[in-house]
C-alpha cells in the first residue's frame, strides 16, 4: 500500500507540475500493474492457503456443535438422578438419626437395668452378711451355753431312701456351679449339721474363687467346721487365715473370737487371753467384743 501512495503521489506531481512525459506516464503505469499483479497473486495464495483450515475449522465447529446438543440432551437426566442422589441421601440419614436415637435409648435403658442390677447385688450381698453374722451369733451362743449340735443330726426321711437332697450335693457335682450357687450349697450344708461336708464344699469354693466377695466368709465356715468337729488346733489354723488373707473383711473379728476360744479348749489360757484382749481392743463396741470381756471374767 505504501509503494501505491507513492505511485500515486508521483503521477499526482507530473500532473502538477506538468513536466511529466508520456514515457514516464507508462513506465509509472506498467509499475503500477505489475505491482497489483503481485498482490493479486499473493491474496489468491494467500486464500488457497486458508481454503483447507476453513474446511477443518467449520467440521471442527460442526462437531463441536454435535458435542454440546449431545451433553445439553444428557444434563436433565443427569440433573434428575442427581436430585433423587440427593433425595436418597437425606432418607438416609433420617434413617441414620433414628437408629442412632434408638440406640441412645436402648444404652439408657442399660445403664439403668446395670445399676439396678448392682443395687440388687449390693442388697442381696448385705442381706447375705446379715443372715451370716445371725447365724453365726446363734452357733457361738449354743456353743457357748453347751447347747450346740455336738454330733450330725439323723438321717432325713431322703437319705433313708437314697435321695440325695439338693443342698448335700457331692463336691464334684457343686463345683460347676457359679461363686453364689456354689457358697449357697455348702452353707446349706453347714446349717444341716453336716460339717465335714461343708468344710469340703467351703474348701472347694476357694480353690475355684480364691478371691471373691464371698471368700472371707467361706474361709471362715472352713474354721467353723473344724471347731464344731472339735478339731480346734485346725480351726486355729482356718481362722487364722481368716485374719491374715481377709484383713479387711467382716469376719476379722468373729475369727479372733473363735481363736480364743479354740486355744481355751485347748487348755491355752495364755493364748486365749491374747486373743480376747486383741479383740476388745481393735474391735470396741461390738458383740464380739462384749463377748470377749464375759469370757474373760471367767478365764481364770
Amino acid at each position: 500500500m505504501r509503494r501505491y501512495r507513492s505511485i500515486l503521489f508521483f503521477i499526482a506531481l507530473l500532473s502538477v507540475v506538468g513536466c511529466a512525459t508520456t514515457d514516464d506516464l507508462r513506465r509509472v503505469h506498467g509499475d503500477l500493474a505489475r505491482q497489483i499483479q503481485v498482490t493479486n497473486e499473493k491474496i489468491a495464495s494467500v486464500e488457497q492457503g486458508w481454503a483447507p483450515l476453513k474446511d477443518e475449522l467449520k467440521n471442527e465447529i460442526e462437531g463441536l456443535r454435535k458435542e454440546i446438543a449431545k451433553t445439553n440432551e444428557a444434563i436433565p437426566p443427569l440433573r434428575g438422578n442427581q436430585a433423587e442422589g440427593r433425595a436418597e441421601i437425606t432418607e438416609t440419614r433420617e434413617q441414620l438419626q433414628q437408629i442412632r436415637g434408638t440406640i441412645d435409648g436402648l444404652r439408657k435403658e442399660l445403664s439403668t437395668s446395670s445399676l439396678r442390677t448392682t443395687k440388687r447385688e449390693e442388697e442381696e450381698k448385705i442381706l447375705r452378711e446379715k443372715l451370716d453374722n445371725l447365724t453365726f451369733k446363734i452357733s457361738f451362743i449354743e456353743n457357748f451355753l453347751g447347747i450346740g449340735k455336738k454330733d450330725e443330726p439323723a438321717e432325713s426321711p431322703t437319705e433313708k431312701t437314697g435321695k440325695q437332697a439338693p443342698a448335700a450335693k457331692d463336691a464334684a457335682g457343686i463345683g460347676k456351679m457359679d461363686k453364689e450357687s456354689l457358697y449357697a450349697a455348702a452353707y446349706g450344708l453347714f446349717k444341716e449339721g453336716k460339717y465335714e461336708k461343708a468344710r469340703e464344699s467351703f474348701e472347694n469354693f476357694l480353690k475355684q474363687y480364691p478371691d471373691t466377695e464371698f471368700s472371707d466368709n467361706a474361709q471362715f465356715w472352713v474354721g467353723e467346721c473344724y471347731y464344731f468337729e472339735k478339731k480346734y488346733e485346725k480351726a486355729i489354723v482356718e481362722y487364722d487365715k481368716v485374719t491374715k488373707n481377709f484383713p479387711e473383711g467382716n469376719k476379722v473379728p468373729y475369727a479372733l473370737l473363735k481363736q480364743g476360744l479354740s486355744f481355751l479348749k485347748l487348755g491355752d489360757k495364755a493364748s486365749a487371753k491374747l486373743l480376747l484382749q486383741q479383740v476388745i481392743k481393735d474391735f470396741p463396741n461390738t458383740s464380739q467384743a462384749r463377748i470377749a470381756r464375759a469370757t474373760l471374767l471367767e478365764v481364770k
